[in-house]
């Protein structure tokens, strides 16, 4: 199948919110990056639509329909009747007009092969006799059914899609013609190009409008009305049924739109549920009106319904009705090539997504998958990751920092911008002797802590670094760093309990005193004892030497 929507890599990262609208889940998560599986994809243009980063791109076919205008080949449009919609306030004549100035040899309205199928399905009730028939109009829902629903494909209507069905009128008529079908559709894309030979390109009406606004061609505020255009109803929910004789016996007639709505109608017809019914199936809520190129943003259901039905006619477009054999489509069944996972498997990828037993399967949706089991198939499919799990991250992340700050063995207090206590752990309340968290959590930090600090800090926004303090009440010698966050509008206060740092340092300074003292003493004393012996030993010198002088005077003497 052709990639008719590709991606912009740089543009997506962990947004997953196109998987959460995808209704086939056909999207796959590799390296923080989007990924469609395009033999999953149902083409239903959901994630074009809802990507706020734009990161989705349909495929531009503007330039070969440029090709194909240069050709000798006339270049007839076959126009959705949904451009009514699209376009306020322009009719086909204008449309004719400012595509003509594009270099189109003419456009005819698709509104034309929306006749000729809602002439064959009144055939098909009358004459085949099948118990359920489903219209094949919407190639999504076709894709869908080929792909998910394969054992509902004999209910599926083997008839021409309206674009294909008028494409083949056109080239009927004007056998050398080449077909562009110009219309809100991302799908038909890929019906051109699966089915080839009736329709040569594929327009959205996004890419009409740009190349008219770079052409400088602007559309004529015109309208005209043409009573045989009933058909121009096809692009609304029910669209179909409007415009068919609803007279078939023993049928029931009804329309469903939305890609949900319609997967719930298949499940029953696959379980026997419905029998006689006529099913008309659109992918797109509101019908083609709703789809997703109708410029993207161009969405007003019910104006858009009023300008449908205000330019539709109450009579069938005058055509040649083909021969039905010429409107015969045949499907075949799409292999998805998904490997589904043992029970074993799924309760082990369940075990690694945290979730150990039936009441941790939360079902959230935040990952875009309706049930943990869908996600965990998926993972095991490769098309999707633990790390996409948000309540699993989100318990592991505060696992992770719980186990850091109950273990750490610093204080940490977490405050708001009124000061109340939001967070604190053990090690901190063993600094202030508080019993519980829930004593002091929500209260104001003054019933625990001078808030002297804290108020300057949040005022100045200036942190303050590994300041000393001492704590009176609870006798503590605390370290403290207070820092304030203004993303989060929090001020965390983190204590470093450095009581028995400070004792010891007491200690050694009053063993130095104590010695300085002792010191002190001894050399006084030491002063006191040289005075005594300099005292003592003076006085025996003078007596030594009265002494010798006696005894040299007695020795001179004699």
């Amino acid at each position: 199948m052709q990639s008719c929507l590709t991606l912009k890599k740089s543009n997506c990262k962990n947004c997953y919110k196109c998987i959460r609208h995808c209704p086939v889940k056909s999207i796959r998560f590799s390296g923080n990056q989007a990924h469609i599986i395009n033999n999953e994809c149902i083409l239903c243009g959901h994630c074009f639509v809802v990507c706020p980063q734009n990161a989705k791109q349909i495929t531009d076919e503007t330039e070969k329909v440029k090709v194909l205008l240069q050709g000798e080949e006339p270049v007839i449009a076959s126009l959705a009747p949904s451009f009514i919609a699209n376009y306020d306030g322009v009719g086909i004549g204008a449309m004719r007009e400012a595509l003509k100035k594009l270099g189109f040899a003419d456009v005819e309205e698709t509104a034309i092969g929306a006749t000729i199928v809602k002439t064959e399905y009144e055939r098909m009730l009358r004459e085949d006799n099948k118990d359920v028939i489903i219209t094949s109009c919407c190639h999504s829902v076709n894709l869908l059914i080929q792909k998910y629903f394969p054992s509902a494909l004999p209910y599926l209507a083997d008839v021409l899609s309206p674009m294909q069905a008028h494409c083949q009128s056109i080239k009927r008529r004007t056998p050398n013609a080449k077909t562009v079908f110009i219309g809100p559709c991302v799908a038909k894309k890929d019906e051109a190009d699966h089915y080839k030979g009736l329709v040569d390109a594929v327009l959205t009406f996004e890419e009409l409008t740009n190349w008219l606004n770079k052409e400088g061609i602007t559309l004529s505020q015109e309208m005209d009305h043409d009573e045989e255009s009933r058909a121009r109803f096809f692009p609304t929910a029910g669209g179909v049924l409007k415009t068919m004789q609803q007279n078939a016996p023993g049928y029931t007639y009804l329309a469903l739109d939305g890609v949900e709505n319609c997967i719930q109608a298949l499940r029953d017809i696959e379980s026997g549920k419905i029998h006689h019914c006529f099913i008309e199936m659109n992918a797109c809520v509101g019908g083609c009106i709703g789809g997703p190129v109708m410029e993207k943003y161009h969405k007003n259901p019910v104006k858009d319904y009023i300008s449908v039905a205000q330019y539709a006619g109450n009579k069938d477009f005058a055509i040649q009705q083909p021969d039905f054999m010429r409107l015969r489509k045949s499907f075949s069944p799409i292999d998805r090539e998904s490997q589904m996972p043992s029970e074993t498997e799924i309760y082990a990828i369940l075990r690694q997504m945290g979730k150990f037993k039936p009441s941790q399967e939360l079902n959230c949706g935040s990952c875009g998958y309706n049930t943990c089991r869908e996600k965990a198939i998926a993972i095991y499919q490769g098309k999707a990751d633990a790390s996409m799990c948000l309540p699993y991250l989100k318990d592991k992340a505060e696992s992770f920092s719980d186990t850091i700050v109950k273990n750490t063995p610093n204080g940490l207090i977490v405050l708001n911008e009124n000061l109340e206590v939001q967070q604190i752990n053990s090690a901190a309340r063993r600094i202030m002797n508080i019993r519980s968290a829930s004593d002091v959590l929500g209260d104001q930090v003054i019933r625990i802590l001078d808030p002297t600090v804290f108020m300057n800090v949040l005022r100045s926004g200036i942190g303050v670094y590994d300041q000393r303090e001492y704590l009176a009440e609870y006798k503590r010698y605390v370290e403290q760093t207070v820092v304030y966050d203004r993303e989060s509008h929090l001020l965390i206060c983190i204590m470093r309990d450095v009581t028995n740092e400070e004792r010891e340092r007491e200690k050694k300074e009053n063993i130095s005193r104590q010695t300085i003292e002792v010191a002190d003493k001894v050399v006084d004393k030491q002063m006191r004892i040289v005075q005594e012996i300099a005292s003592l030993l003076g006085e025996t010198a003078a007596e030594t030497k009265i002494a010798l002088s006696k005894l040299k005077e007695s020795i001179s003497n004699e």
